[in-house]
């Protein structure tokens, strides 16, 4: 775990989540079954809409660490948002596993030859989203620091 943390320093773990979010955003538009992307409905913009707050925490991860920054409120209430969002992320896993259960019960049908491939890339890519997630929570704790506001706002000194 050790080396896996740190090969994946800070940015390449920012890059990842950026590129996975970017790729995911996408392809929730795609409809596995027809091989057409929707765009009109309504559904496919739940994902890319919680991912925003994904990207918010990634910039504000990345302004603390380069400012050298402590942590502050707003950094907390967002990180705990993302608490809920990771949820999402553990549905559409859920999700995409059910998909993937399911071939077996259209094979009769006309399925398209991207069916299994793409089914496989979302779900490989969901399922290191919250892997990635929680590595960028360690980073934070180890180099913005923890949530400690008691202590911050007592050793706060204005004067000085």
């Amino acid at each position: 775990m050790k080396i896996l943390l740190d090969k994946l320093t800070w940015r390449r773990n920012g890059i990842l989540v950026f590129t996975i979010l970017v790729l995911l955003g996408i392809s929730n538009f795609y409809g596995l079954y027809t091989n057409k992307f929707y765009f009109l409905k309504a559904d496919n913009y739940i994902f890319p809409l919680l991912s925003l707050v994904h990207f918010l925490y990634l910039y504000v991860l990345w302004f603390k660490i380069t400012e050298d920054e402590l942590p502050d409120p707003k950094m907390r209430n967002l990180e705990y948002a993302l608490y809920a969002v990771m949820i999402v992320y553990i549905f559409k896993i859920y999700d995409t596993v059910t998909i993937l259960g399911s071939y077996s019960q259209y094979e009769s049908h006309v399925i398209p030859a991207t069916f299994k491939p793409v089914a496989y890339l979302s779900l490989i890519l969901y399922g290191l989203l919250p892997i990635l997630t929680l590595i960028s929570f360690w980073h934070r704790k180890q180099l913005v620091g923890k949530y400690n506001f008691e202590e911050y706002n007592d050793n706060l000194n204005i004067w000085q």
